[in-house]
């Protein structure tokens, strides 16, 4: 018996969202911000929050400490309907934390990992993942621990019969250190951002990344932002165009909200060219609101907005 739509695994973080910020930083010196907001942060978080939202049964798998900080993760995560109950706490470490200073359309970010590094492979049982039927992992890059045998977690996960995914995110390092002719074989859908199929591929555009990992990966999506997102599906590169917000409010969460409305419909078996425009419009509903998570509250809403902001029927 399945209890779970999809197991999301990853890190977990809050977010100290800074807005309206008067110029940039300078050793030194000191500079204002006009607006603030502390909310749940890591993409992994969000793109479990806003899958809930797409009435999907989510349950969560990630380390934090017990701190203040770690209350608000699980509150957060409980009010959006994510199951809590995998979470493991320590007293080891403490809960990560990102300071997020927006910029109109871009971002620069300043994480602390704190307990997100210590995620082990060994602490993902076959119990708990016989329990959903899908796992989705996110920023591997910021799981220290857990990347060294990231290739084990999925191998296994698929002998067990879940079907997989994974968002590398961005690497902090910028090794971009994954083999991906042993990793891509176990991951059904791999989804990262124009700029990390790049530097994983270690090419210059996407066309020459993709001939580099045809002959082993499954399907592969691009999120290309204002160019919308393509598709590999093992035969040819289909794209579809972003849906444009005129007000963004902010961008944080973008790519996780995609991933989202993409394994929404992906874990019913839709058409794959229907789950990226699905995920085109979770992506471009995300900008509606702050913090990656505000926009989306229940698939009635979800709807609504589509309908209301770009004329688009979920």
């Amino acid at each position: 018996m399945k209890f779970f739509d999809v197991l999301v695994i990853g890190e977990l973080n809050v977010d100290i969202i800074l807005n309206q910020i008067q110029g940039f930083p300078v050793i030194g010196k000191e500079i204002i911000a006009e607006k603030m907001n502390i909310t749940l942060g890591s993409s992994s978080a969000i793109f479990a929050s806003n899958l809930s939202s797409f009435d999907t049964k989510v349950a969560f798998l990630g380390k934090i400490g017990e701190d203040n900080f770690a209350d608000i993760v699980i509150s957060s995560l409980q009010q959006k309907n994510v199951n809590t109950d995998a979470i493991i706490k320590t007293q080891e470490y403490k809960t990560g934390l990102t300071v997020v200073m927006n910029y109109d359309m871009d971002r620069a970010n300043v994480t602390y990992p704190g307990a997100m590094e210590h995620l082990s492979v060994h602490e993902i049982t076959d119990t708990l993942l016989l329990k959903a039927k899908h796992l989705h992992l996110s920023s591997v890059f910021l799981q220290t621990l857990l990347l060294k045998d990231i290739e084990e977690l999925f191998q296994r996960a698929k002998n067990l019969g879940l079907t997989t995914s994974m968002d590398p995110q961005w690497d902090p390092l910028e090794k971009w250190n994954l083999d991906l002719e042993k990793l891509l074989p176990y991951i059904d859908v791999f989804m990262p951002n124009t700029e990390e199929f790049k530097h994983l591929t270690q090419t210059d555009t996407i066309i020459e990344g993709l001939k580099k990992v045809k002959s082993f990966a499954n399907t592969i999506i691009i999120k290309d932002g204002e160019n919308g997102a393509h598709l590999w599906n093992g035969k040819e590169l289909i794209s579809k165009p972003a849906l444009l917000n005129d007000n963004v409010v902010d961008c944080i969460g973008a790519g996780d909200s995609f991933d989202a409305g993409f394994i929404s419909e992906y874990i019913k078996g839709t058409n794959l060219e229907r789950c990226l425009e699905i995920g085109n419009v979770a992506g471009a509903l995300n900008t509606t609101g702050f913090g990656g998570t505000s926009a989306f509250e229940n698939i009635d809403q979800i709807k609504k907005l589509a309908i209301e902001k770009f004329l688009y029927p979920i």
